[in-house]
């Protein structure tokens, strides 16, 4: 009964107690988004194309021919392409911190609604099988939650269902924070750092798509692409909320 009136219990909560901003502490009025402002929400920048075919980051301004993308510079990608919802710079990352770092579940409805709205991510989303970057049980005890498996069921749920959630993947290597490592610290600290989940079988010519909440230097997505791709996973792509 109370799951079919929550809509307007919500509406009137708010109407009492008007969600603040997660990124100015402003009221959010006239927004789309329940936790960022409208003047918040309008400084999202959404990635669409011309974009980085590797790392889906954004190219600006004219683009002709062939460009060299400086994130994914000597990245050597175990996947084919990868696309992102959003830059992961003020407000969009104001959601991310929130979900990651602070139990915010409650943002799940916003990231829905920005993915809704980027025709160029959930075309690449209908019919893959979406394999969250897996955490080591260790921290996922002590977070509650999986953010990655999160956003994987928030982009499911996104294309109405038309995609697929499974964890393929475990995390066999407690590995310390890759915060505060370059690239080449990011690689090392990832070696043998995770496995197929038990009793998984990849097959060949299904669309698996890597989700992870942030691409930064590609190394954890990487490291995960090339335990797919050993398992016989060819068809094999990555996708994330934000980028930066």
């Amino acid at each position: 009964m109370y799951g079919r009136f929550y809509p307007l219990v919500q509406a009137l909560g708010d109407l009492v107690f008007p969600p603040i901003c997660l990124h100015c502490g402003g009221l959010c009025e006239g927004s789309p988004l329940r936790h960022l402002c409208a003047r918040c929400w309008r400084l999202i920048t959404v990635v669409r194309e011309p974009h980085c075919r590797t790392c889906g980051h954004p190219f600006f301004g004219e683009v002709e021919g062939e460009r060299m993308c400086p994130h994914c510079v000597g990245l050597h990608p175990a996947f084919r392409e990868g696309r992102t919802v959003t830059l992961f710079q003020g407000p969009a990352r104001a959601l991310v911190i929130a979900l990651k770092y602070h139990h915010g579940l409650h943002v799940a409805g916003d990231l829905e609604v920005l993915i809704r709205a980027n025709d160029h991510v959930t075309s690449f989303l209908r019919g893959a099988v979406l394999i969250p970057v897996p955490l080591h049980p260790r921290k996922e005890r002590e977070r509650g939650y999986n953010q990655s498996a999160i956003l994987a069921e928030v982009l499911a749920k996104s294309v109405d269902g038309c995609a697929t959630v499974a964890p393929l993947l475990r995390r066999v290597v407690d590995t310390a924070s890759q915060t505060t490592y370059d690239r080449e610290a990011r690689r090392t600290n990832l070696k043998n750092a995770f496995a197929l989940a038990e009793g998984v079988a990849i097959t060949p010519g299904q669309h698996y798509l890597l989700v992870d909440d942030v691409f930064t230097t590609g190394s954890t997505l990487n490291s995960c692409a090339r335990e797919l791709r050993r398992a016989g996973g060819l068809n094999l792509d990555v996708v994330t909320f934000g980028h930066g």
